[in-house]
């Protein structure tokens, strides 16, 4: 559940997480995450007293403009850059989603908001703040619209750091994580949950590959790093890979996307280790895909 609200970035940015100094005395968590000493409690937990939110409406998407900070290009956090998507539109992942509470509660986020644990609001690393998203509970099919106002969270294998009302709503409290489905939203497409999404950006998909470690040589293994409605933001992404990473893309075009692929490779060990070392360098995790 432990997440990190300060990011060490441009300084530009960094009025984003201005907040009172910590009581005195207060000390770093055990995480030695920058910033972490302006919080009172050294663990995250939720709320003494449990509100009922059962009855909290969800959020309306709506056209907001970008907030003042946490928008820029990329950042850096624990030696890792992220990338900040120029847009949301046809955004959708899986994979494990956190949550997180009172520590943080009435502290700035990094869109310069206060979090508040009791509103469903959530923290994602590449999606321009703040973004509505429908986010589904892969195990029990709970669905929930949660509005995007914070970067995070920075452990492996987590896509997005819920709220802790939204963890209960969602029913991912008790657990800690839970597996889910987030789809970006617009006001012209919030009315129902979509188990598929036929335009969306296929950028990070966390669950594990399938297991083809035997499977003979091939020059047909590919990863896809991202799939977008617009050729611009495909290229931007191949720019990115290349510039960040000294890695040439591709794009292909298929059925109405622009689907950014690196590859091919000669075994499915090549392969996962580049898919490793993309997202060690702060970019969604490649989806493993065999044209």
């Amino acid at each position: 559940m432990k997440r990190l609200a300060t990011l060490v970035s441009a300084s530009a940015f960094l009025g984003a997480c201005v907040t009172s100094p910590p009581p005195s005395g207060t000390q770093p968590d055990a995480s030695g995450a920058p910033g972490s000493d302006r919080y009172s409690l050294q663990q995250d937990t939720a709320p003494d007293q449990h509100r009922d939110v059962s009855g909290l409406p969800e959020p309306v998407p709506k056209q907001e403009p970008r907030s003042r900070y946490g928008n820029m290009e990329s950042y850096s956090v624990w030696g890792k850059t992220y990338h900040v998507l120029p847009d949301a539109k046809g955004y959708v992942a899986e994979g494990n989603a956190s949550w997180y509470g009172k520590k943080f509660h009435g502290h700035r986020t990094s869109s310069g908001e206060a979090f508040d644990m009791y509103q469903f609001t959530a923290a994602h690393r590449s999606l321009p703040l703040p973004t509505y998203v429908r986010v589904t509970n892969l195990d029990n099919g709970k669905s929930l619209v949660v509005r995007v106002n914070d970067r995070g969270p920075f452990h492996e294998g987590r896509i997005i750091d819920l709220s802790w009302a939204a963890a209960v709503r969602l029913g991912i409290d008790q657990a800690g994580t839970g597996r889910v489905r987030v789809e970006a939203l617009t006001p012209n497409n919030n009315s129902t949950p979509s188990g598929n999404v036929p335009t969306a950006v296929r950028a990070a998909v966390d669950s594990p590959p399938p297991n083809t470690a035997s499977a003979p040589a091939t020059n047909r293994l590919y990863l896809q790093a991202g799939a977008f409605q617009d050729r611009t933001s495909a290229e931007r992404l191949r720019q990115s890979l290349r510039e960040q990473l000294g890695l040439e893309a591709e794009i292909r075009e298929q059925q109405t996307l622009y689907r950014v692929w690196l590859g091919p490779y000669q075994d499915d060990l090549s392969r996962q280790q580049m898919r490793q070392q993309v997202a060690d360098a702060g970019f969604d995790r490649p989806m493993p895909v065999t044209p």
